[in-house]
C-alpha cells in the first residue's frame, strides 16, 4: 500500500512498484480515478482500517501521506498534526493488527540546527532544536516508530528526503525551492533566493528507485538518508534555473530565511551500501528535464 499515491513522490513510486511486478493499493484523501485506488485520510481511523478490510494481505505499507513544508505547517498547523502525527498512530495501530512492514517518509528537516554532515544516528545522540511545527511533527514521527517497536515489536523503516524535485510537481506557494523558482521564472515573476542557504538536492527517478529497493532489504529499524551529496548553494540553483527558462524575472537576493536549516550537508553512505543507492542525474540535467516538463504541463513554447 501506498498512502499518498497521488503526490509528487507517491505516484511515481507506485509507477516503479508495479513496473517491478509489485501489486500496490492506492491511498490518498483526493478521489481519484487512478487503477487499484482507495479514497482514505489517513488521519480518520475508519477510513483507513476500511482499506486493510479490503486488502487484509497487505505486506508493506510505504507511508507518504502528509501535510509537507515548514510554512505550509504554520499557516495549517491543525492539518500538519493531525495528518502527521495523528495519522501515524493510527497506522501504527493498524501495524500491530495486521503485521504489515511499515516504510515510513521523515524529512531532512528533523536535523533542526545542525550544522554539520547529518548522519542518521546524530538525532540520538545530540540535542537538536527542530525550527518549526513540519520538522517537530516528523521527530514526533520517529519517535512514535521507535516506541511502537520497543513495545509491539512492529517492523519498520524510517526515509529521509532531502531536496527531492523533478518531473511531476505541480506549483503551489508551499512548493519545493526548484519547483517554485522554474515557475515564476516561466512567468517572468520575482524571485526570492536565500544566499547563504546550500542544499543537497535529489532528482525525483534517483529517489524513486532508491526507495523501491527497500523491498529487497527490509532491515526494521533502520533509518535511511535519501540524497544527493553534491552541495549546492541556491546562487548555482537559480543560475540554471534561469539559464535553462531563459526567463526575464528579477531576482531577489536575501541572507538567509528564518527558521529553518541553513545548510544541509547528508551522509548517504547508509542508503548507497544497503539500498544501492545512486546519484545518476546531476543537478544541471534534473534542472532542465525538470524546466522542460513544466513547460510541457504548462503549454509553454
Amino acid at each position: 500500500m501506498v498512502t499518498g499515491s497521488e503526490g509528487t513522490v507517491g505516484k511515481p513510486l507506485t509507477i516503479e512498484l508495479e513496473r517491478r511486478g509489485v501489486t500496490v493499493v492506492r491511498v490518498d484523501r483526493f478521489h481519484s480515478n487512478s487503477k487499484g485506488f482507495i479514497r482514505a485520510d489517513i488521519s480518520k481511523y475508519r477510513q483507513l482500517e476500511n482499506v486493510f478490510l479490503s486488502h487484509p494481505d497487505i505486506k508493506y505499507v510505504y507511508n507518504l501521506a502528509a501535510e509537507f513544508g515548514r510554512w505550509n505547517g504554520e499557516d495549517f498547523y491543525e492539518e500538519v498534526w493531525e495528518s502527521n502525527v495523528i495519522g501515524l498512530k493510527n497506522i501504527l495501530q493498524l501495524q500491530k493488527k495486521y503485521d504489515f512492514n511499515l516504510i515510513h517518509f521523515s524529512s531532512s528537516e528533523v536535523y533542526g540546527d545542525w550544522d554539520k554532515t547529518m548522519s542518521e544516528d546524530v538525532l540520538f545522540k545530540y540535542p537538536i532544536l527542530q525550527l518549526n511545527d513540519y520538522a517537530l511533527s516528523k521527530w514526533c514521527n520517529e519517535v512514535q516508530i521507535k516506541n511502537s517497536m520497543l513495545m509491539f515489536s512492529t517492523k519498520s523503516v524510517v526515509v529521509r528526503l532531502f531536496n527531492t524535485y523533478g518531473p511531476g510537481e505541480y506549483y503551489h506557494k508551499y512548493r519545493s525551492a526548484i519547483c517554485k523558482f522554474i515557475w515564476q521564472a516561466l512567468h517572468n515573476e520575482p524571485i526570492t533566493v536565500f544566499r547563504n542557504h546550500f542544499r543537497s538536492n535529489t532528482y525525483i527517478v534517483d529517489c524513486v528507485n532508491t526507495l523501491a529497493n527497500i523491498l529487497n532489504n527490509f532491515i526494521p529499524g533502520r533509518t535511511y538518508n535519501i540524497g544527493n551529496k553534491d552541495l549546492q548553494p541556491m546562487d548555482s540553483v537559480i543560475n540554471l534555473v534561469m539559464k535553462y527558462t531563459e526567463s526575464k524575472s528579477r531576482i531577489i537576493f536575501m541572507e538567509s530565511e528564518p527558521h529553518t536549516t541553513h545548510t544541509k550537508i547528508v551522509d548517504n553512505s547508509l542508503a548507497k551500501e544497503e539500498l544501492n543507492h545512486s546519484d545518476t542525474v546531476n543537478l544541471e540535467d534534473g534542472i532542465r528535464l525538470t524546466v522542460e516538463w513544466m513547460k510541457n504541463s504548462l503549454k509553454l513554447d
